[in-house]
């Protein structure tokens, strides 16, 4: 990659082995947008590290990054969020699930001045095809009431495939530790200042190979935390930041000097 990238692509990986292959190479075939693409893995013993590599070394904006945050995908996504070099960073999973050819609209989105985008299931014009039922439901659910209650910008809060004006990120920070619920909290701390959230419909479609991370039963007190979140009168930056620092664990100092690029 030569020069500042105008998007940076955040991949959490967890011992996808071989399937990062097809995830990245459609990628790289459809962004067009000058980008990095960071594969975030915990630990560099990772199975998706070495065929990451390969595709690194045919492509130089794939990098493999190591993250340093702590195990799990919101460690890994808050990681990649810290180190990207671009204005806008798209939060992407490894299973293939999200439609990478959404990638650069959703970017030129937050070009154009809101700080989240949202790849949405249930916009009109989207799809879920296949999950668990159960999921679906809940999500679906959470999208829908907050869009005509809580008035968030979007349909489909809980989805992670995202668009994010780094800016926007690093002056609200991110508290969430566990689980995917990062996406929603983003979403939340934007209505709640009352910055601009858009979406554009999507088609998301099952992983066809390997588990999905998720655990609904562990997860779920994290969705619930940003769910109710996003109600409530307007706030200033100053007063969220105030909540945090009342309700969150201090961050360590210094996180971002144990970057490591493996």
């Amino acid at each position: 990659m030569t020069g500042q990238p105008r998007i940076s692509i955040v991949i959490p990986v967890y011992n996808e082995g071989n399937a990062i292959t097809s995830c990245l190479e459609r990628i790289t075939r459809d962004v067009q947008l000058p980008c990095e693409i960071l594969v975030v893995h915990d630990t560099p013993e990772d199975t998706t590290v070495p065929h990451a590599r390969r595709v690194a070394q045919r492509d130089p904006r794939v990098r493999t990054v190591l993250n340093t945050y702590g195990c799990g995908p919101a460690n890994a996504i808050r990681f990649g969020l810290d180190v990207a070099e671009a204005s806008v960073a798209v939060v992407t999973m490894a299973d293939g699930c999200d439609d990478s050819r959404q990638i650069d609209e959703l970017a030129r989105l937050v070009d154009r001045g809101v700080v989240v985008a949202a790849a949405s299931r249930y916009a009109p014009g989207g799809q879920q095809v296949g999950g668990p039922r159960l999921k679906r439901l809940l999500s679906r659910w959470a999208g829908q009431t907050l869009h005509w209650f809580a008035r968030v910008g979007t349909r489909d809060a809980t989805n992670s495939f995202k668009a994010y004006s780094t800016a926007f990120v690093r002056s609200v920070g991110i508290d969430s530790r566990t689980g995917f619920e990062i996406g929603l909290e983003l979403t939340a701390k934007a209505t709640r200042l009352g910055l601009p959230v858009a979406e554009i419909p999507t088609i998301w479609l099952d992983r066809q190979l390997g588990e999905s991370q998720f655990d609904l039963g562990r997860f779920l007190p994290g969705y619930l935390r940003w769910y109710r979140m996003a109600f409530g009168r307007r706030l200033s930056v100053e007063q969220l930041v105030a909540r945090r620092r009342e309700s969150s664990p201090a961050r360590p100092a210094g996180e971002l000097g144990k970057v490591r690029v493996s």
